[in-house]
């Protein structure tokens, strides 16, 4: 029953290892009348059958039948049941034929159930990490001036006949 080997070993009642009990990770559950404005992060698993405002990190993320989630969700693995409006960002996505999704879909693998809902554009990620960003670049483009010759018309283009105007374009 009690060896040499196993004296730091902690062991209860019902012969259960409690070093082997905290070290498995128990998922979080919200259930149907909660309602989070904010931005959740976990590493473990998350099971959602409430509302949601806001963004969502997990390793794995289970959207309930009755959730609504408005806001981007960053996953190892996500299973959807219930409604998403918002990006997504998974290695591994499933709708299910409950699935209401309004958003876009970054997968490397996904499966779609017959009778889900996605409107949005579904992209294949090549092994590429997921990554929250949201970095944009601003690119201005100007033509180089020409000098205005006091009392002088804007100069007109031979060929259409407009008048050349000086504009800035942003990207």
């Amino acid at each position: 029953m009690f060896s040499r080997n196993d004296k730091n070993k902690a062991v209860n009642s019902t012969g259960v290892d409690q070093q082997a009990k905290t070290k498995a990770k128990v998922p979080s559950i919200m259930s149907l009348d909660l309602v989070v404005t904010g931005n959740i992060v976990s590493d473990g698993e998350i099971q959602i059958d409430g509302e949601v405002i806001g963004d969502i990190k997990s390793n794995v993320l289970l959207v309930g039948a009755s959730a609504k989630i408005k806001g981007e969700i960053f996953a190892d693995t996500i299973h959807i049941h219930g409604s998403v409006n918002g990006q997504i960002k998974a290695k591994t996505v499933h709708l299910a034929k409950t699935a209401h999704v309004v958003g876009d879909v970054l997968h490397e693998n996904l499966s779609i159930d017959e009778g889900a809902f996605i409107e949005g554009h579904i992209t294949r990620m090549n092994d590429a990490p997921v990554r929250a960003s949201d970095e944009r670049v601003n690119l201005v483009v100007n033509k180089p001036q020409q000098q205005k010759v006091a009392g002088q018309a804007p100069t007109a283009n031979a060929a259409t006949g407009a008048t050349e105007k000086k504009a800035a374009t942003s990207i």
